[in-house]
Order: structure tokens, then C-alpha cells, then sequence
């Protein structure tokens, strides 16, 4: 379970953060182990959940539960293990140390959890759950915050992460998970969902970030998966991608977003079959995580089974109501059935929920497009035009309105720029249906045969 932060300084959030998800990441190095991945506890967050509940929720035997508090350059951990089929605790203790002591108290806790699960660990498995990546609390520390921020998916909270990840391998050169943090910081923002930085100016930054982690630490298989996202959506290296993504899987396959982003890529080659099992392959692995609960009604969006990829959605909406990028991707089907109402009133929610941006604009821009609403349409793209001195707004944002509004020189034009900037949408131009009324122009096909999908 998340363990709580227990003073009252909000602040300290990352650290009670920062520990479950450095405990869950040690202890689920261990084979013989099925440990609930982040992103499917953190669910739980902020919520007085009863252990035997939660045990029978996820399915699991035993629930780690805890409190973390640091006054000054004190740490205090109160951590204690339930067996949730008997109702009983197997473990409980109370650690008071220094701040610099982190990482051995995290080792400690570790062990004692093996041991009272009665687990009995070869020489290489003992190995594995000692391993540090850094012996620096210092680095660990910034690291933890780089974390902390990354996992908000906002602007902000990239920017941020950005930061203490460079922190942390400034502090230590050799810190192979800093520079994975800082490949992943720099490859969501270069990505056209998010559309917060040029392709050409952060997906070098996130390729030469993974490759250092990789150099540190060949095993790694966070800086694999994010190596093998930048082949796909910025390289365009098709057969190259799909090697580091079969690498990232056989380093660790029970890394979820391995398989998540493979199915995007498979997506976007047409291998609509093959990518529908690697995503419910992620959703087996992390079955509460929101982002992989709507890809799966995004892989079944690209294989053009419109009505399953509305149904998935509006069941990922059940776990979260909030989370924006669901939003986003139901006001896409929706356009693409022809319920422009509908779809419009999701981009609206998306853009309540989030304040904004240049991506969700555009496609409310698009979809006001397609249902007629041309003076509002052209109004959205003077006002993205007009942003583009100040911030990056994508080429591809103001393509996808061109070509609701019928315009197909000024779509291609756009979607020119789009190529120069080696816009990540591109990459699913086959499969894409907000792209099929200019299919049939020949600029297209002469777009995608650049872009390698086709030969």
C-alpha cells in the first residue's frame, strides 16, 4: 500500500512516495513473487482501506502497510506486513534513522519481508535485492523528487522532474535510474498527445538519456522501453524498434509499460491483433493503471471497432472520472462515429479537468470542423497561430483542423511542417481515422512511404 506521509509538511510526499515505489520495484525483482506494480496501488492512495479488502481486491496474500515522517535530518518509518488470507500480522517495526541511512533501511525492510514470507533466496536473487543504483542519499533523494513530479503527468510536474533527475546524475555520473527518469522526463513532453516540447529538440535528449542508463546498467529495462519509444515515434526505425522492444520485454516481463508501448507501436503498423494482446498483456500486469486501461480502447480505436473502443473507455472513466487523456481519446471516437455533440462535450471536460492546451484545442477545433461550425474552426486556428509565438504548438495541431474544415492544401501544408518537426502522431497515419477523408489524396500515400510504413 502507499505508504502515508505522517507529518503534516506536504512536502514530504515524494519520500512516502518515493520508498513504497522503491520497496515495490526491489521486492518485485524476486521471481517467486507477484508484487502489485505502482501505478495499480497508488489507486488506494489517501484512502483508510481496510488490508483484508485490498488483499482480496488485488488478489494478493499478504499487504505491506506503513507511515514515513522526516523531521530534519531524521527519518522515521513504521512499517508492518499482514497476511490478509489469516488476518494476522507476520511483521511490524518502527525505524528512527538518519536521512543519510535511506537506502539501508529500505534494504532492511526488504529482507524482513522475504524472510517473514518465508521466501528462500539463491546467492543471485539476494544480489538483486541489495542492488543500488546509487550510494548516495543525496542523488536518491533528488531521484525520488524527479519521480514524485514525473508521475503527476502534467507540464509542471515534467518540467520539475526534469530537474531533479539531472540533479541526480549530477550529483553521481554513474546513477543508471536518474538517466532512465530523465530519458522518460524528456520523451513524454516531445510526444503529440502531450505536444509540450519540439520532437527535434527533446526526443535526442530522452534517446542519449536511455543510452547512458543502458551503458551504466545494460539490464535496465525502463531505459530499454523508453529507447525502444524513441526508435519507434521520433527515428522512425521500424525493424530497429521492434528489437529494443522485444529486448525491453525479455529483460523484464513484468514491466508493464514494455508491453504498452510495444502495442502502440504494433498499432500503428496495422498488427491490430498482435497489439490488442500486448496491451491486455500491461492490463494483466497493472490492472487498475489508467493510462493502460484506455489504450486498450485506443488499440481497439486504431483497428476501427469504434463501438468496443467507447465501451472500454467509458469503463476506464469508472476507475477515474478525471483522468484527462480518457477524455481525450472518447471525444475521439465519438467525432469519428459522427457524434460531434458528444465529442465536443469530452474535449470540454478534458479541457476543464487539465486548463487546457494546445492538443485538446485543436481537436475541439477539429471536431467543431467537421459538425459545421466553421467560423469557430477558423477562429481556433488564428488563436493557435497566435500562441505559436509565445509557446510550441505542434504543426500537426493545426493540420488535423485543416482537414476537418475540407481544406486539403492547407491540411497538407501543415502536415508538411508536421514531418519536418517528425510529429510521434505521424507514425499511426494508416491507422488513424481522423485522416481518412484526405486517404485518397496522393500526397498521402507519398507521406507515409516516406515515413517508411509503406515500401
Amino acid at each position: 500500500m502507499p505508504l502515508a506521509n505522517a507529518c503534516a509538511d506536504p512536502s514530504g510526499e515524494y519520500l512516502s512516495d518515493g520508498i513504497t515505489e522503491s520497496l515495490i520495484n526491489s521486492i518485485s525483482q524476486l521471481p517467486k513473487l507477484r508484487v502489485v506494480p505502482r501505478s495499480t496501488v497508488f489507486r488506494f492512495k489517501g484512502r483508510e482501506a481496510d488490508p483484508q479488502v485490498v488483499g482480496r481486491e488485488l488478489g494478493v496474500r499478504a499487504v505491506l502497510t506503513g507511515r514515513v515522517c522526516q523531521v530534519g535530518d531524521t527519518l522515521m518509518i513504521q512499517a508492518d506486513l499482514i497476511d490478509v488470507v489469516n488476518d494476522a500480522q507476520l511483521w511490524g517495526e518502527h525505524y528512527k534513522r538518519k536521512m543519510a541511512d535511506i537506502l539501508a533501511v529500505q534494504e532492511e525492510i526488504a529482507h524482513e519481508i522475504t524472510e517473514k514470507l518465508r521466501l528462500r533466496l539463491t546467492s543471485e536473487q539476494k544480489r538483486r535485492l541489495n542492488k543500488r543504483y546509487t550510494v548516495n542519499h543525496e542523488a536518491y533523494q533528488a531521484y525520488l523528487k524527479g519521480r514524485y513530479y514525473w508521475n503527476k503527468r502534467t507540464e509542471d510536474g515534467l518540467k520539475r522532474s526534469t530537474q531533479y533527475f539531472q540533479q541526480a546524475v549530477d550529483i553521481d555520473p554513474c546513477y543508471a535510474l536518474a538517466y532512465a527518469g530523465l530519458a522518460d522526463s524528456y520523451a513524454l513532453p516531445g510526444i503529440a498527445e502531450y505536444g509540450l516540447l519540439p520532437p527535434k529538440e527533446a526526443m535526442p535528449k530522452a534517446k542519449a538519456a536511455a543510452l547512458k542508463a543502458l551503458e551504466i546498467d545494460p539490464t535496465l529495462a525502463e531505459a530499454q522501453t523508453t529507447l525502444a519509444h524513441v526508435r519507434a515515434f521520433y527515428d522512425w526505425d521500424w525493424a530497429g524498434a521492434e528489437a529494443e522492444f522485444k529486448r525491453a520485454i525479455e529483460l523484464n516481463q513484468d514491466y508493464a509499460f514494455s508491453h504498452h508501448w510495444y502495442a502502440l507501436y504494433l498499432a500503428a503498423m496495422g498488427r491490430h491483433r498482435e497489439a490488442l494482446a500486448e496491451e491486455i498483456r500491461a492490463q494483466e500486469i497493472d490492472p487498475l493503471s489508467l493510462i493502460i486501461n484506455k489504450n486498450v480502447g485506443t488499440i481497439l480505436y486504431y483497428a476501427g471497432r469504434l463501438d468496443q473502443s467507447i465501451e472500454q473507455y467509458q469503463k476506464a472513466l469508472e476507475l477515474d472520472p478525471n483522468f484527462v487523456r480518457t477524455h481525450f481519446y472518447l471525444g475521439l471516437a465519438y467525432v469519428q462515429k459522427g457524434l460531434y455533440e458528444e465529442g465536443i462535450a469530452e474535449y470540454q471536460k478534458a479541457i476543464d479537468i487539465s486548463g487546457g492546451g494546445t492538443v485538446l484545442t485543436s481537436l475541439l477545433g477539429h471536431a467543431r470542423a467537421l459538425s459545421g461550425k466553421r467560423e469557430e474552426a477558423i477562429k481556433t486556428i488564428n488563436e493557435l497561430k497566435e500562441q505559436s509565438s509565445r509557446r510550441y504548438v505542434p504543426a500537426l495541431n493545426i493540420a488535423m483542423i485543416y482537414v476537418g474544415l475540407g481544406e486539403t492544401d492547407r491540411a497538407f501544408e501543415w502536415i508538411d511542417k508536421a514531418y519536418d518537426e517528425r510529429s510521434s502522431w505521424l507514425v499511426s497515419l494508416k491507422v488513424e481515422p481522423m485522416f481518412d477523408n484526405i486517404r485518397s489524396d496522393p500526397r498521402f500515400d507519398n507521406l507515409i512511404r516516406d515515413i517508411g510504413l509503406i515500401q
